[in-house]
């Protein structure tokens, strides 16, 4: 394996900021010149090192890239070891990821036994341990300011939950999420947790989030972040999804060349098919498959190089994948034009400005060998979770079924192709109304019908009130009560 010496540098998608190393990058959003960080050389794995790590259970995986990708100057290997261990702690399953295998040949990678229940879990349990580690040497606090539509709320919520250099304010969209989802949110009654319902979706809450960020001075003054998937810490956790799923599924690491496996990718913001393009890029074989609902912007682009916004968001019964700009593409298109910041800045900045570009012959190429796609009908969702259940008494969630019923597809072609490996980002326990609609009946667990007698804690945005106020009101208060906290610190 080519290990790079020294420190991992990581550099702007547009190339035109200060690169900077993993510390600077875990603690920024975007870059000062608009685009997301990437590391500026990706380590290549040799067929002896994927050897090694065949056996690796998937908290060691993590260990492994967490040290490729951070350096051991900023972060010695005990150190790493045991927050990554502190991170998955709380996971319901020893293995913290499980793999189901199934009748025809279906392998379902099963990324939702974390506290909410869904894949959202793994990275930001590991992020939150990472910027804990960093602030408690540098004396430092945080406020995590996040916008959810539903699952990032919550697992972020529950990532930093009674951490004492970190405050979370999480705003969410009053009956626009699923009362599980909500309920995930509202009860957890932390000194360190401040949750806001906004009459309003979540688009419009966006609105006093985004003024508040672009006050550049106010942000600074008051050490504010997002953890949202443009934060690089998450995208690499789950590069571990798809070197897992690979030694999990792949006949026999004996053969030459090293034998393909396919990896089933559902996504809206991209955030896992970069990991994958990553993991790709790396030396493992895969051959990545990116699954949609009918909001299909990924899908076009991959077919046809038409990366281009659609009239609306059409709701579909996978929520959290009814996004309009997966901004992770942009990793990918840096990625697959050579890292090309040109290429990529000059076609973010025309897609920013038209909301439609077509990518350059060359890059299409790039990308529709890399990844195949499709895009799966709500009647599609329906069907898989019905034929998985007849056949396997297994019920997936709406957003794990847009992977199955790629898989079912294949299967039902009747050709050749490598093992398979469907990614599963949530437990259907997440979703009763999709169950419903699917006619299946749920075994709901205890941990989420207990969610129903808890006591509730939220602060109302209303219409009519000044949200960016109220927002701003809540960070200069928080600021405050730390730097009353640290002066009485013991010294």
């Amino acid at each position: 394996m080519k290990k790079s010496p020294g420190i991992m540098w990581y550099v702007s998608t547009r190339g035109m900021a200060p690169r900077i190393d993993f510390e600077g990058a875990l603690f920024s959003g975007y870059a000062p010149d608009g685009g997301l960080y990437m590391p500026e050389e990706l380590p290549q794995l040799g067929r002896e090192t994927l050897h090694e790590w065949s056996t690796l259970s998937y908290p060691s995986l993590v260990k492994e890239l967490c040290s490729l990708f951070i350096g051991p100057e900023l972060i010695p290997r005990d150190d790493l070891n045991d927050l990554i261990d502190r991170a998955f702690s709380r996971f319901r399953c020893r293995e913290v990821v499980h793999l189901s295998r199934l009748r025809n040949g279906l392998n379902v990678l099963e990324l939702w036994h974390g506290v909410t229940y869904a894949f959202k879990d793994l990275s930001l349990c590991c992020t939150a341990q990472l910027l804990q580690y960093f602030l408690e040497k540098r004396k430092r606090h945080i406020t995590v300011v996040v916008g959810t539509s539903g699952d990032t709320g919550s697992a972020a919520i529950q990532s930093v939950q009674g951490a004492k250099n970190v405050d979370i304010i999480v705003l969410l969209p009053k009956g626009h999420c699923t009362k599980i989802q909500e309920l995930q949110m509202t009860t957890v009654l932390r000194e360190n947790v401040h949750v806001f319902g906004v009459e309003g979706n979540s688009d419009e809450l966006d609105e006093p989030i985004k003024t508040v960020f672009a006050d550049v001075a106010f942000v600074k003054k008051h050490n504010l972040m997002s953890l949202n998937s443009i934060n690089w810490s998450r995208v690499l956790v789950q590069i571990a999804h798809h070197f897992f799923a690979y030694f999990q599924c792949a006949p026999s690491l004996d053969m030459h060349p090293l034998p393909p496996v396919e990896v089933v990718v559902p996504t809206g913001a991209a955030g896992n098919l970069a990991a994958g393009c990553i993991a790709q890029k790396m030396g493992l074989p895969i051959h990545l498959v990116v699954a949609v609902n009918s909001n299909d912007i990924i899908h076009r682009t991959i077919q046809w190089g038409d990366f281009s916004l659609s009239e609306v968001v059409k709701p579909t019964l996978a929520s959290a994948m009814d996004i309009q700009v997966p901004y992770n593409m942009e990793r990918i298109f840096w990625l697959l034009s050579g890292s090309d910041s040109q290429v990529t800045r000059a076609l973010m900045e025309q897609f920013e400005g038209t909301k439609s570009v077509r990518l350059p012959k060359e890059l299409h190429s790039e990308l529709s060998e890399a990844v195949t796609s499709q895009s799966v009908s709500d009647e599609a969702i329906i069907q898989t979770m019905g034929r998985c259940w007849q056949e396997n008494q297994y019920l997936l969630c709406p957003h794990s079924a847009v992977a199955v019923s790629c898989h079912y597809q294949q299967v039902d072609r009747q050709q050749p192709s490598p093992p398979r490996c469907c990614l599963a980002p949530a437990s259907a326990a997440k979703f009763p109304e999709a169950v419903q609609a699917a006619r299946l009946t749920l075994d709901t667990p205890a941990e989420i019908l207990a969610l129903e007698h808890k006591e509730a804690r939220c602060t109302p945005m209303r219409k009519g009130d000044d949200w960016t106020r109220m927002l701003r009101d809540t960070i200069e208060h928080l600021s405050q009560q730390w730097q009353g906290r640290f002066l009485n610190l013991p010294a």
